[in-house]
């Protein structure tokens, strides 16, 4: 965009700085990192809810298939070190209180703790499919909401806005509530046909699945920013879910490779300081630090995304009226 380089127009607002101000909110104001220090402190010592006992039952249906020929030898045994992988996890189900893009991040959700300093914790089998699916569909809206208060308590200390009081707050939680579900729908409803797509390409032959991996990562690539700004909108300006969605691809189709190099910023500076946290052992007290230090790297990105946001609007509308307002002297 060669306008950006005419002396007139200043430059956008600088990723750095936006980093930079999101750390030293978040030192400013510690107490905001208490809901990511919550959930991993609960995820660590409180109960595990597993899904061992019903893997092993759909396990034994399916071998029970297979001994009447309903399945492939070969589909089977894929089946079965699928469902024997998943066993060796250990999974904890209220791992799902991390959720996306709404949530409050999670550092022992990637960990899977089987053991704590005060020993093993206590462990709850899911007997049936519908109780599993109960379970699902609760936690994870449970962890909409508590995300939702989460980004709303972020974006209060970080944008110091006197329009922000209790009855913004409401309605910012319950705005931001219907836009994850509303995610969900949605890539549930085109996610499901293209695995099944992909599938059927595998089946038929593997460059021709390659190549449709790498057409749904160059989609991957251009959808990622309006997604993560996509609640953005309901916190720094007050909209609707819809609204907030417009704005982010607005944003993105203005700013997309800015806001892209912002975003992964985000992600390499987040996944990176993980690998830092995650290595006490879940085992040690040494892992309150990583909680500790999680919380923080992960609150400040996110005051930094609040304050990128603000920040790239703000100038993008007043490039736009500069733009418009040369374009109607050239006309005059």
């Amino acid at each position: 965009m060669k306008f950006l380089n005419d002396e007139e127009f200043t430059p956008p607002p600088g990723i750095i700085s936006a980093l930079k101000s999101g750390f030293d909110i978040t030192a400013n104001q510690v107490g905001i990192i208490l809901f990511p220090i919550l959930l991993d402190v609960f995820l660590w010592f409180g109960p595990r809810l597993r899904v061992e006992n019903l893997l092993r039952t759909l396990l034994a249906q399916f071998d029970m298939l297979a001994s009447e020929n309903f399945i492939p030898a070969a589909e089977l045994q894929r089946i079965q070190e699928s469902i024997g992988e998943l066993i060796s996890l250990n999974i904890n189900l209220f791992s799902l209180l991390r959720t996306f893009p709404i949530g409050v991040s999670s550092l022992m959700g990637q960990a899977f703790p089987a053991l704590t300093p005060l020993g093993e914790p206590n462990s709850y089998q899911i007997g049936s499919a519908f109780t599993f699916f109960l379970w699902v569909g609760g936690l994870t809206f449970f962890g909409w909401v508590f995300g939702s208060f989460y980004f709303t308590w972020v974006s209060k200390v970080t944008l110091q806005d006197e329009k922000h009081d209790l009855l913004w707050a409401g309605r910012t939680v319950l705005q931001a509530t219907m836009l994850a579900i509303l995610w969900t729908v949605t890539f549930s409803t085109i996610g499901i046909p293209l695995l099944l797509v992909f599938s059927i390409f595998m089946q038929i032959n593997a460059s021709l699945a390659q190549i449709a991996f790498l057409l749904l990562a160059f989609f991957a690539m251009w959808i990622i920013v309006p997604i993560f700004f996509s609640a953005h909108g309901v916190f720094t300006n007050n909209e609707n879910l819809f609204r907030s969605i417009i704005s982010s691809f607005h944003l993105s189709r203005f700013t997309l490779p800015t806001s892209s190099f912002f975003v992964i910023s985000i992600a390499i500076l987040s996944q990176g300081f993980n690998i830092l946290w995650l290595t006490p052992s879940t085992s040690s007290w040494m892992m309150l630090v990583g909680i500790f230090g999680h919380a923080f790297i992960t609150t400040s990105l996110l005051a930094a995304s609040f304050i990128y946001y603000r920040d790239m609007n703000v100038w993008l509308e007043t490039l736009l009226e500069k733009l418009a307002s040369k374009a109607t002297s050239a006309q005059a």
